[in-house]
């Protein structure tokens, strides 16, 4: 088992604890957790720098945009997690969009958008418990609705580490949430309510 039969933390997350688990290569030193945060040219015309200051900027103007985890003092995990109104892209998603009259508006829904998890610690019970630290932060900062966009891997057999980035099917249902469709072929939206 090694370092991962320790104990993981979780709590709000820290820019500084994000800065170093995004680090500087991969996709999260591209991406800063900005893809749904932009849409369209504003995200083809942001460099990764541009990306990476709008991201710190959340932290100095509301509750923290997400929560890590944390194993031997060493930050393994983030989970992106904000009102929805923050993810333009999401907003307008086909997958959103496909699921009907029914989805709520307002601040009172927050988007669990992404996960990154150090890839020593994957499999390891990581995304669970950001997961739940997620649905706590939100619900602490006046959410009513947490909502996730996870993907079916049974549905999507070719989905890779990359394509899981918004979680799986099986993650958001253990910590209890519902679907609420699945109009799009191996993407579900799933909601938990307060």
């Amino acid at each position: 088992m090694g370092h991962n039969s320790e104990a993981i933390i979780t709590g709000p997350a820290s820019w500084p604890d994000v800065e170093r688990l995004f680090g500087v290569h991969g996709e999260p030193s591209r991406c800063w957790c900005r893809w749904f945060a932009l849409t369209g040219q504003d995200w083809k015309t942001a460099p990764p720098k541009t990306r990476k200051e709008q991201l710190k900027a959340k932290f100095d103007d509301g509750p923290e945009p997400g929560v890590l985890a944390f194993r031997g003092g060493e930050a393994v995990g983030w989970c992106a997690v904000e009102p929805r109104q923050c993810y333009p892209r999401i907003e307008r998603s086909h997958v959103l969009k496909a699921a009907g009259a029914g989805a709520p508006e307002g601040p009172g829904v927050w988007s669990v958008s992404c996960f990154v998890v150090s890839p020593g610690h994957r499999r390891s019970g990581v995304a669970t418990a950001l997961l739940q630290a997620a649905v706590g932060h939100a619900f602490a900062h006046g959410a009513e609705i947490v909502e996730g966009y996870p993907v079916d891997p049974s549905l999507r057999p070719k989905a890779g580490p990359a394509d899981l980035y918004q979680g799986t099917v099986k993650l958001f249902e253990a910590a209890g949430f519902s679907t609420v469709s699945t109009a799009v072929p191996g993407r579900a939206v799933m909601r938990l309510g307060r």
